[in-house]
């Protein structure tokens, strides 16, 4: 299908007008109102609105969502462990079906911007699969409005319940696309065995790997060594991603810039979901040495947090402001780690950012998963957060003023 995107600014900058076709962008024109429309192309009329690239939202638990139904009081005690034990009393006896909250969520994160997902999908003995499984099913349901990473994630540990490393390899041998760990110390209490059975299986199964980590300062940087260490020794440069890890810039400066270099070195990402945490690893310095990072939403009014609404214009805004950036390039580099880092969290061959003046994925060749949105400038819309969006997946509007179509 061949479509123009009529009077659009390429990421705020001059009045033009988009072809594309076979899913890319084809060209990038000045705004010309008596162009001839070929018949057969499709027309977007982008009204002067911004044009830059769709969301990619690198880290969510679609399986663990309460989006659309009451809210309700949060009960989660201190600590990862008390925390999940609490979502497993309860994620059973929500007002729907999980199916059905899975997919409610998925496409209102459509409807808002987001068309590149990475979720997570609980593995345990508690549930089993079927968190996973529904993941999966709405995966398939909004495959041609979304593309869909699922997190094969244990959440509970690898070693603290019986049965739980099996059911991961279930996991992988139905089709999940990445291999989860978390807090190998502080958790399970034996980094060493997690890390050998995560990156085993990774290897087993030719899949990426990404680890959550909540661990605070020294613990973290030295899980986070573990980490860097098999992906140096297995050749995994570029298939690791060290998730949360907001505490890596807490111990010293010079570990600060260790780390980053060795990032750097092994091409090992890094997502966030804009915490209001000290400690975080810098984003200049991140983007000056070329380290990939994107941004998540995390948990979407779960039974984790109360925070999180599906859109990643909110998460962006977010990230800025714990960040404390006030610049426009700044707060507008911000959207392109929501955009574009993300992206090439999914795909290392994808376009890269280059810095946190760079804004790619509006020119020709690239990939047309677009959004157009309101606003005077970039930095204005992520501070406004307007409604008047239309998303473009693949070429094809799947979305407009925040209904799917």
């Amino acid at each position: 299908m061949n479509t123009l995107i009529r009077a659009v600014r390429p990421w705020g900058q001059a009045l033009s007008d988009v072809s594309v076709a076979a899913g890319k962008i084809t060209g990038v024109a000045p705004h010309d109102a008596a162009r001839t429309v070929p018949a057969g192309m499709t027309v977007v009329e982008g009204r002067g609105r911004l044009l830059v690239p769709s969301f990619s939202d690198v880290h969510v638990h679609l399986d663990s969502t309460r989006i659309g139904l009451p809210f309700r009081e949060h009960t989660g005690g201190p600590g990862v462990w008390t925390m999940m034990m609490n979502d497993r009393r309860n994620w059973r006896n929500a007002e729907v079906p999980l199916q059905e909250r899975v997919n409610n969520t998925l496409g209102r994160m459509i409807a808002r911007g987001t068309t590149r997902v990475r979720s997570y999908a609980q593995v345990d003995v508690d549930c089993r699969l079927e968190r996973f499984e529904a993941v999966a099913t709405a995966k398939e349901q909004f495959k041609g409005r979304a593309d869909v990473e699922i997190i094969a994630f244990p959440q509970a540990g690898l070693l603290l319940e019986e049965g739980t490393v099996e059911l991961m390899e279930e996991a992988l041998k139905a089709g999940a696309n990445v291999m989860g760990g978390i807090d190998p110390c502080s958790l399970d209490r034996d980094p060493a065995k997690h890390l050998d059975i995560v990156f085993g299986l990774a290897e087993k199964y030719q899949v990426p790997i990404d680890i959550h980590l909540h661990e605070p300062g020294e613990l973290g940087v030295f899980s986070t060594d573990l980490v860097l260490e098999r992906t140096r020794a297995l050749g995994m440069q570029g298939k690791v991603t060290m998730s949360h890890a907001y505490q890596l810039g807490s111990v010293n400066e010079a570990t600060t810039r260790r780390l980053i270099e060795e990032f750097a070195e092994l091409d090992v990402s890094l997502a966030s979901v804009a915490p209001a945490a000290a400690g975080q690893l810098p984003i200049p310095l991140l983007s000056e040495a070329g380290v990939r990072l994107g941004l998540g939403e995390d948990g979407q009014r779960d039974y984790w947090s109360p925070y999180g609404n599906t859109d990643m214009l909110d998460r962006t805004w977010q990230l800025a402001f714990t960040h404390g950036f006030r610049k426009d390039e700044l707060i507008e580099h911000c959207l392109a780690i929501a955009t574009i880092g993300g992206a090439s969290i999914l795909d290392p061959g994808a376009t890269r950012l280059k810095g946190t003046a760079h804004r790619p994925g509006v020119e020709a060749g690239d990939p047309a998963e677009l959004l157009l949105l309101d606003g005077e400038t970039v930095a204005s819309a992520v501070m406004d957060r307007g409604k008047d969006r239309t998303v473009i997946h693949r070429g094809k509007v799947v979305a407009d003023g925040l209904e799917l179509v």
